[in-house]
């Protein structure tokens, strides 16, 4: 693959640059406020809660460390870094698979189960008051298009998203 020389590349036009500067606003902003939040309220980086978040949607609250990752956007070396603090904490616990002992399993221990519980209400709270209380139903609706639109590109296989799908339309 070429790389195109100065002359050949298509610049952002005017309205594209002001959407593409915006986009970066909010993929700089909303996290740093969700994980201050979080800090706040349960202790717990943003991503410390998503880990817990995944692991209690899964069944049994369990996961393979590597079905964790996938679903996380982690690197194994990040996740095992955070699920070692998690663990000191007492909201996961690491064994491995009695199926095949090289495979690591992430449980959500009681006392995880009982910090999503805790926390997921100030969350959702959050996320609705920074992003969709802003919007109105139609620009929510034109949020899930635009974003199934990004994902597809930038998650193909739909390791992030395998849970979650688009609900359909009401017919009535």
């Amino acid at each position: 693959m070429t790389t195109p020389t100065h002359d050949e590349t298509q610049w952002l036009d005017d309205e594209q640059l002001m959407v593409w500067v915006r986009m970066v606003s909010v993929l700089e902003l909303l996290p740093a406020q969700l994980d201050s939040h979080l800090r706040r309220v349960a202790e717990l980086t943003y991503f410390d809660y998503y880990v817990l978040a995944m692991l209690s949607e899964a069944p049994d609250r369990t996961l393979p460390m590597s079905a964790l990752a996938a679903r996380t956007n982690a690197t194994l070396p990040r996740l095992s870094h955070v699920a070692r603090r998690l663990e000191q904490c007492g909201l996961l616990e690491r064994t491995p698979s009695p199926q095949d002992r090289r495979v690591t399993i992430g449980r959500l221990t009681e006392a995880g189960w009982e910090t999503v519980l805790a926390t997921a209400p100030k969350h959702v709270a959050q996320v609705r008051e920074l992003v969709f209380d802003v919007l109105s139903p139609e620009q929510v609706s034109q949020l899930a298009d635009i974003t199934e639109a990004l994902v597809a590109v930038l998650d193909p296989e739909g390791r992030m998203s395998l849970a979650y799908t688009r609900p359909e339309a009401d017919p009535h």
